[in-house]
């Protein structure tokens, strides 16, 4: 968790217990660091649905006072969920229960939870498969999943499907049924009007019509400058034709009958416009949003909760981060964090007595060694790493160790070279991936260096050609072993000059791929961790799951942990690390690991442009 500073003596409650009525009980914890909630919601018949990253999906049938847990399993009989990284919800108007997955599409019940009806990738093919956090509405007996390939909708349970992208997605739909700005929808929405409201990758988009047509506005930003580059987050309806909008810079209000957006007292005082100066309520970036009232909502970010109008809500756990609301009724709310789920009233917060002081990390901070490199990724698309599946990640034992990373954009995104040098593979490498190597002009100790890029759509240059950094290379795409629209990324260090060594379609498991993360240049304004954990032996702990960073973005592909690395990774020749993580915002965050049974705590302190080194364990100095 990150903490501001460690505080001493006592914690009392502000004010006295809720009724149990009012209530959530915690959720069975199996782990030793709670239950990551992605998703709360309340169904027609007044249960909660809680989905989580990868514990599946809780339930609390109304009135009762336990949850019941569904969970994948391997069982096809079974008929179970998907998979156990569920982050949005959805209820139709005769019982029918919808779920959305972090990259295993989602599901429909009409049996309350019991069994399941599954549309993955031996459906839905290399697309559609990662919906977006929230990302499921109904509206009457239509359906309509927010993905990051557009939106899909069903009137009739799933039977037959239907498409709303944007013009490159519409050129490979099966059943185009509306246009919008950009496929890569981030939040979506029904507003009280009846309208449908999507957060995309380009700003903000209404539909008064089921998504036939849309009327577009930008996303709301205080320059033009890429310094100023804003995103939607979260979508949460008003009165009538009016919406909360949360992005990566606070809260906003649209009102689309005026076609304004509102100030913080609901007066129409700014323009729809590419630069809107004013009408935010400026809060850390905006991870959920629940409107409470009419002209009232609660917003959940990184640091805690929020009011409509930027006032911070009492501390009621000590976890501030909020990942989902609920609210249960007047003045209470459920908020789902890294940690579990608890239920906040407004004026009720937690009383910290005593002396308040910042303890000395077990960590230090030295500056960057080699991040040399661009992103290839501009900042003004989508240029955040994937959090669920970087370098050495297995995405908690799901998937085999990650030799790269990954940014998820839109199909036909612009892949840039991340730094100059020559052009030394170009074509069909791993099950059909159009790929591109670059060896870098840059050598590291003699060693050289190369960069590879997988997946695209297209490929633009040729073996033997020069590049400069940023200059487009290839264009987005899912060839090759792909479940999405994106680009797998590979830093590779090799002792000699030898493509086969770093493109080999016969090799999974490249000999000398490094994390990008110590490469690439981290986000502006945030900065490195990395450190290494040792088992009793003093040998590398493998696959050891460090929990304890908060980070906000991209919330489509949430963050949990980091995993140390197995035996397919290499640590870096010059950190020789077991994990690293960048783009971390800066401030005091306190880690922890089990190893061998034995559970460990590291207080850390990050700093922007700088790495952070901390370690574990039997060698750990």
């Amino acid at each position: 968790m990150r903490n501001s500073a460690l505080f001493a003596s006592l914690i009392s409650l502000a004010t006295p217990a809720l009724a149990p009525a009012q209530t959530l009980p915690p959720l069975p914890d199996t782990t030793g660091f709670g239950v990551h909630v992605l998703a709360i919601a309340r169904a027609p018949d007044n249960s909660v649905w809680v989905g989580t990253y990868g514990q599946g999906i809780f339930v609390l049938r109304s009135g009762a006072g336990a949850w019941e847990r569904r969970s994948h399993s391997d069982d096809t009989t079974a008929r179970s969920i998907s998979f156990d990284f569920v982050n949005a919800f959805g209820f139709g108007p005769a019982g029918e229960v919808w779920y959305g997955t972090v990259g295993n599409g989602w599901g429909l019940s009409t049996d309350g939870g019991k069994t399941w009806t599954d549309w993955t990738g031996d459906q839905l093919g290399p697309e559609w498969q990662y919906v977006a956090p929230n990302g499921i509405v109904t509206r009457g007996d239509t359906v309509y999943v927010a993905t990051s390939d557009g939106i899909k909708l069903s009137w009739d349970r799933g039977a037959t499907w239907s498409e709303i992208t944007d013009s490159i997605g519409a050129t490979t739909a099966a059943h185009p049924w509306g246009r919008i700005h950009s496929q890569y929808v981030l939040a979506l929405a029904r507003g009280s009007d009846g309208s449908l409201w999507a957060g995309h990758l380009r700003g903000l988009g209404r539909s008064a019509d089921g998504g036939r047509s849309w009327t577009e506005y930008p996303t709301p930003v205080r320059c033009p400058g890429v310094e100023c580059a804003d995103r939607v987050r979260a979508l949460a309806p008003d009165t009538g034709s009016v919406v909360w909008v949360g992005t990566e810079r606070g809260l906003y209000r649209l009102d689309a009958a005026r076609g304004m957006w509102l100030d913080k007292k609901g007066r129409p005082a700014c323009p729809v416009a590419p630069v809107v100066k004013g009408c935010r309520a400026d809060m850390p970036a905006v991870q959920a949003v629940a409107g409470a009232g009419a002209g009232r909502a609660f917003a959940g970010t990184r640091e805690g909760a929020y009011a409509q109008d930027g006032d911070a809500l009492s501390v009621c756990d000590i976890t501030p981060s909020v990942t989902a609301l609920l609210v249960l009724a007047p003045g209470t709310y459920a908020a789902g964090r890294p940690t579990g789920i608890s239920t906040c009233r407004i004026n009720q917060g937690l009383s910290l007595v005593g002396v308040t002081y910042r303890e000395w990390p077990d960590s230090d901070t030295q500056g960057t060694r080699h991040t040399w490199f661009e992103r290839p990724i501009a900042l003004t698309d989508q240029p955040y790493i994937d959090q669920t599946y970087r370098y050495g990640s297995t995405m908690g034992g799901t998937f085999q160790q990650h030799q790269g990373v990954e940014f998820n954009d839109p199909d036909v995104t612009p892949v840039h070279a991340i730094g100059d040098g020559t052009v030394v593979f170009a074509g069909l490498a791993e099950r059909g991936s159009n790929t591109v190597a670059i060896r870098h002009d840059r050598k590291f100790k003699g060693q050289f260096v190369y960069s590879t890029y997988y997946h695209n759509s297209r490929l633009l240059v040729s073996v033997g050609q020069r590049v400069k950094v940023g200059d487009v290379i290839a264009l987005v795409g899912n060839t090759g072993r792909a479940t999405n629209d994106h680009l797998h990324l590979e830093v590779h260090v090799t002792p000699s000059d030898s493509t086969p060594l770093v493109v080999d379609p016969n090799e999974r498991y490249p000999r000398y791929t490094v994390n990008p993360e110590l490469w690439i240049r981290p986000l502006p304004g945030t900065g490195i961790l990395a450190g290494r954990v040792w088992n009793a032996q003093g040998l590398p702990a493998q696959q050891v799951r460090v929990y304890g960073l908060v980070k906000a973005e991209p919330q489509e592909t949430p963050y949990s942990y980091a995993e140390t690395y197995g035996e397919h990774n290499h640590p870096d020749p010059d950190y020789g690390e077991h994990f690293a993580v960048s783009d971390v915002e800066p401030g005091d965050y306190t880690l922890a690991v089990v190893v061998d049974g034995r559970k460990m705590t590291r207080r850390v302190r990050v700093e922007a442009d700088r790495v952070t080194w901390v370690e574990f364990g039997s060698r750990a100095h």
